[in-house]
């Protein structure tokens, strides 16, 4: 404390106190997109039925992150920063907020990548898959994520962050040894286990959705055909037969057979490994009628339907954008731990640190963009908010 007053008095003295005001007011408007966009996407999952799937709980727990990091974390940051980097309140503060900002920013990557698992799951196990109903392994997941974030978190509660001579006037994690600890837990390990396993849910999707559209291509064809043959029998032979469809008429007739399967869910391929061998069979009415019984009576259903493959199109965007915001921030932070003589500016960790920040006010835009149940939320619930308010 004798070291904070002393620099505290010396900077009046000399007339050298700064105030950031761009940082104050970019720091404001960012805490309310944040709190404003996840709050409309925790808002929008729990009224909307058709939201209310496995994966956007995942969202959910992503998106309760980030809100609790604008309300936790960043007032406190904006502070500092319009303070020009000058931390002027209790030590104790301080290392609650480093607690908070490492928990947060732990929860948000580990929910990340317990999405991937779930969506590794629901791909490559589709059996041993619920999307409408949590079940126990996904309560372990969301369970996980959290505990194991305050697990990564924790050692500064407990006092890790009282090093001697610990300068009073800046608000950081003091010990560099914890700095690599919380930097490989939190970053460098889950990363490359989410992006490994974004990769075989996608090799496994395209090679599913590539021998069902081969498929459907297959039927489509011989139907247009049978067509062809009914229309030539019943005309008079003017000038012979009428000549084949076009293959830009066969490719939209069949990608409308392909969105009619997905619509009513009747596609021959239950998973992604039963359709690796191409192989094309007809099907009966006498099937169909067996194989929809033999599907009612399982309780889980194996089917990807259209819904979760939009979802799984928009996550790898989230995935992208946390990697872009948060990557500058730990190479950053672990280097200057590791480094002594590395010369990393002030001005540079808090560019990286803003970076990272931003991210939780990405993700709902994210949403907005790449998501229809959502977008269409959005664009039903802002309107009407904006007249109650007027």
């Amino acid at each position: 404390m004798p070291v904070n007053l002393t620099a505290s008095n010396r900077t009046e003295e000399l007339g050298e106190t700064n105030h950031n005001f761009p940082a104050l007011i970019f720091g404001i408007l960012l805490i309310i997109v944040i709190i404003c966009g996840n709050l409309l996407v925790c808002l929008s999952v729990y009224t909307e039925k058709a939201l209310k799937t496995t994966t956007n709980y995942f969202i959910v727990s992503l998106a309760v992150a980030d809100l609790l990091l604008a309300v936790l974390v960043l007032p406190l940051f904006v502070y500092a920063e319009f303070q020009d980097g000058v931390w002027s309140l209790n030590m104790t503060i301080c290392d609650g907020l480093m607690t908070m900002d490492v928990m947060l920013c732990t929860a948000s990557i580990f929910n990340l990548c317990a999405i991937s698992v779930d969506r590794f799951i629901a791909v490559l196990v589709p059996l041993n898959y619920d999307r409408k109903h949590v079940d126990q392994r996904q309560i372990v997941l969301l369970s996980a994520t959290w505990i194991l974030a305050l697990a990564v978190a924790s050692p500064v509660i407990f006092g890790i962050n009282n090093v001697p001579n610990r300068d009073h006037t800046e608000c950081k994690l003091e010990n560099d040894n914890y700095v690599v600890y919380s930097s490989v837990c939190s970053f460098f390990i889950p990363c490359p286990i989410m992006l490994i396993l974004y990769c075989g849910i996608f090799r496994g999707l395209r090679r599913w959705e590539e021998a069902r559209k081969a498929k459907l291509r297959g039927g489509g064809t011989q139907a247009c055909r049978k067509l062809q043959e009914a229309a030539a029998a019943a005309l008079p032979p003017l000038a012979g037969l009428p000549p084949p469809l076009p293959p830009v008429i066969e490719r939209e007739l069949t990608d409308i057979q392909v969105e009619k399967m997905e619509h009513y869910h009747e596609s021959d391929c239950p998973s992604p490994t039963d359709c690796n061998d191409g192989a094309v069979s007809t099907v009966t009415y006498a099937d169909e009628g067996y194989r929809q019984q033999e599907q009612q009576g399982r309780k889980k259903t194996a089917k990807i339907n259209g819904r979760e493959r939009k979802a799984m199109r928009v996550l790898p965007v989230v995935v992208g954008a946390f990697l872009f915001c948060w990557t500058p921030f730990f190479v950053v932070h672990t280097m200057r731990a590791l480094c002594e003589s590395c010369n990393i500016s002030s001005s540079l960790m808090s560019t990286v640190t803003w970076l990272g920040y931003v991210n939780s006010a990405l993700n709902p835009i994210i949403y907005t963009v790449f998501n229809t149940e959502f977008r269409m939320f959005f664009r039903k619930f802002l309107p009407n908010c904006c007249c109650c308010c007027c």
